[in-house]
């Protein structure tokens, strides 16, 4: 396969075998949903292709765990449905942007139906992130950005290692919580609450 120079790549390790697959020009959702990257977290962002290493396991626990609360307080009260991590959402077209949470929660009354083999076009009613260590704010910033224009209304952005959360919502307002604090679902998903303290 012939590599265009020009390519629409974003990475912070940049790996020659990885530019090899890509194909030239701007990438859409189908070819991001068949590309095949082994070991590496992949997302769209208007069009040019985000390829990140795979997390570390102070992420996955502490993702895992959250996830693991959430699907429980869901399931029980049949609110809808949670996903889990790496997830992709079609949140915009022409360009095409998919985003991947680390957590996601979609309520009954807006679940696809049937449920896309894809990538689901639609943005998520609660999004978490967890950070990596390699995470730049200005980027998690853009990730949130992303999400409230897409249709979230709440975001949780953990950090385990300053072990406090960001707390977004769809109306503009944001709220720090130390590890004393509780990740609350408000009216998105009525009834939870989540002591930071129990999952860093």
């Amino acid at each position: 396969m012939t590599v265009s120079a020009n390519i629409p790549l974003a990475m912070q390790r940049t790996s020659r075998y990885v530019l090899d697959m890509i194909p030239s020009g701007v990438m859409t959702s189908d070819e991001l949903l068949h590309l095949k990257l082994p070991g590496k977290r992949t997302e769209l962002l208007k069009g040019v292709l985000v390829v990140r290493e795979p997390a570390g396991y102070l992420h996955g626990e502490v993702a895992a765990e959250l996830a693991n609360q959430l699907m429980n307080h869901v399931k029980a009260d049949d609110l809808g449905r949670v996903l889990a991590a790496e997830t992709g959402f079609k949140l915009t077209s022409d360009p095409d942007t998919v985003r991947a949470p680390d957590v996601a929660f979609i309520t009954k009354e807006r679940l696809p139906d049937p449920p896309p083999t894809g990538y689901a076009e639609l943005a998520p009613d609660l999004v978490v992130e967890v950070l990596s260590p390699d995470d730049r704010p200005g980027a998690v910033l853009a990730k949130v950005g992303d999400w409230l224009v897409a249709g979230s209304r709440l975001i949780w952005v953990v950090d385990p290692k300053r072990r406090l959360a960001r707390v977004y919502r769809a109306d503009g307002s944001e709220t720090i919580l130390g590890d004393d604090g509780v990740l609350d679902g408000e009216d998105v998903v009525p009834g939870f609450a989540c002591p930071l303290e129990g999952i860093l």
